[in-house]
């Protein structure tokens, strides 16, 4: 295709009389935009529109596909979408609420699913503004995608338990006899069925689980319902269910407890309209106020 050519000057001369022909004030040296078909788009000071110059100076508009601007109230106000891990979802409704009790004119909307889901939502191009995983390397893999800005910050660790139905009808003592009851764990696509792949290899007991899930919340649900006799879930899991579910330890041995161990990483999403306010929220789930809730649930700090 060739390039534009330049407008001529009577081409100009005919766009400016229409732009101050046209064009209406907002009042006394506020900016009007004029759009005049087959013109350029210009914002003009008042006074110009209105057959006078005075010293007032354009407003500037921003190109199309321009970052936002952190200044503008656009940017700190408004609904802050969160994807998030769904071992996340107690913790992170909390911290939200406080957030909108703390920034008025916010509205916190959060969406919790297992971590490959998520990843897979920024893929189809769902609009997000934050997304925290329940591992690294699956945060690693949105960073080498672009699809999030800036270097993720952990703010919490977790680690893997044996989850049993309360009362332990199943009679589990151990991971060697997870091995010879009817168990589900997470897919191995997801951190959960990553850790539980570690830990199965560390201790040298492989498993044979009647179902893969997506997410640690659907492994925890069917244990709590009686349709598993073991289920490996996370620590926070077995903390939150209110007794509908029992712990059994892992082997005691450091190659286990490392393979067991996750971490929570955040990063806000390339492309999201509120960048400054999506920082604000990382912030307040990595200082102290954020910190306590995720302790009191169970989940380690990020320097664990």
């Amino acid at each position: 295709m060739r390039g534009l050519r330049r407008a001529g000057p009577v081409v100009v001369l005919a766009c400016l009389a229409l732009a101050t022909g046209c064009g209406r004030s907002g009042g006394a040296g506020a900016p009007t935009t004029v759009v005049v078909p087959g013109c350029p788009v210009a914002v003009l000071p008042s006074a110009a529109v209105n057959g006078g110059m005075t010293d007032a100076s354009p407003t500037v508009v921003p190109a199309p596909g321009a970052p936002p601007d952190p200044a503008s109230p656009s940017s700190t106000t408004g609904t802050l979408t969160v994807l998030a891990a769904a071992s996340l979802s107690g913790v992170f409704t909390t911290i939200a609420h406080a957030f909108e009790a703390d920034h008025p004119g916010v509205t916190i909307r959060l969406s919790f699913d297992g971590s490959a889901a998520l990843v897979a939502q920024l893929e189809l191009g769902a609009p997000a503004d934050l997304i925290a995983t329940a591992d690294r390397p699956t945060m690693d893999s949105l960073v080498n995608a672009g699809f999030v800005t800036g270097e993720p910050t952990i703010v919490a660790t977790n680690s893997l338990i044996i989850a049993v139905p309360a009362g332990n009808p199943g009679h589990v003592g151990g991971l060697a006899d997870v091995a010879h009851v009817r168990t589900v764990v997470c897919a191995p696509t997801v951190p959960c069925g990553a850790a539980t792949a570690r830990v199965s290899a560390a201790a040298g007991v492989p498993l044979t689980p009647v179902s893969l899930e997506q997410s640690v919340s659907a492994v925890a649900a069917k244990v709590s319902r009686g349709e598993a006799d073991a289920g490996l879930v996370y620590r926070t899991d077995v903390a939150a269910s209110g007794g509908a579910l029992g712990a059994v330890a892992l082997p005691d041995t450091a190659a286990v407890a490392e393979a067991a161990k996750t971490s929570y990483p955040v990063a806000v999403v390339r492309g999201s309209p509120r960048p400054e306010l999506a920082a604000q929220f990382v912030a307040a789930v990595a200082g102290p106020a954020g910190q306590s809730v995720l302790r009191q649930a169970g989940f380690g700090g990020a320097d664990s």
